[in-house]
């Protein structure tokens, strides 16, 4: 019973491993309430975000609060980013098809094209995750994104091949297509995205210690001996 009690327990591997699975569900449930409206999708993307690298950085967490708090603080910068993503890839597909329709040197128009729709995804990869992981202005979530992505070529890669071959394993698969859409809506999302937050969490890190380093203290907050000792010696005293 002692064994049973300890392997059963919340510090235990397996606790910690249920405690996971449990977050994962929840988070990912509900990101699939954000979708249907479609239009609160982007905010509730980074919002899993937000949920999936606290839960990592903090080893557990409540997914319901911390879903919604990620959902209220990103709910602008998600629906902007979300129906610019949108509005550029109905113009590349406009544009796409009224290219196939020529033949000769018009059709040279289809690489340049291309190659804005890849950078379209890849900047749609990184948006999302760097909005949950930073508050900074539109501007700077642009930049970052870039940066980041920039940064480490084969995380991006990975983050690609992620995000891209699961959906492309289920449309192409239609036999099995009611799985999917099962492991889809259980915790097909949430998967994705914790692997994609455990790869960029890696390059988040140094800033996001960062950012918590130049954070003002909270209205209230009392500060202890060695936070006025690391204040004193940034000071020079």
């Amino acid at each position: 019973m002692r064994f049973l009690r300890g392997f059963m327990d919340n510090d235990s591997a397996f606790g910690q491993l249920m405690t996971r699975c449990g977050i994962l569900i929840a988070a990912n449930l509900l990101f699939v309430l954000t979708l249907l409206p479609v239009v609160t999708a982007g905010a509730g993307y980074a919002a899993l975000y937000f949920t999936l690298l606290t839960c990592l950085r903090e080893k557990s967490c409540n997914p319901f609060s911390t879903f919604w708090r990620g959902f209220r603080s990103n709910f602008k910068q998600g629906t902007l980013c979300l129906l610019a993503l949108a509005a550029l890839g109905a113009v590349l597909w406009l544009e796409l098809s009224w290219c196939d329709q020529f033949d000769g040197a018009m059709t040279l128009f289809r690489y340049p094209l291309m190659a804005i729709g890849v950078a379209a995804v890849v900047l749609g990869c990184y948006v999302f995750p760097v909005m949950a992981a930073f508050q900074v202005s539109f501007k700077q979530l642009l930049m970052d994104s870039v940066y980041f992505a920039v940064k480490r070529p084969v995380t991006t890669i990975a983050v690609l091949v992620a995000n891209i071959a699961p959906m492309a394993v289920t449309y192409l698969d239609r036999g099995n297509l009611p799985t999917y859409a099962f492991l889809w809506v259980l915790c097909g999302f949430a998967l994705v995205t914790m692997f994609n937050a455990s790869l960029l969490l890696k390059s988040f890190a140094p800033y996001l210690e960062q950012q918590a380093e130049e954070e003002p203290p909270a209205e209230g907050h009392v500060q202890t001996e060695q936070e006025i000792l690391a204040d004193m010696k940034k000071l020079g005293m």
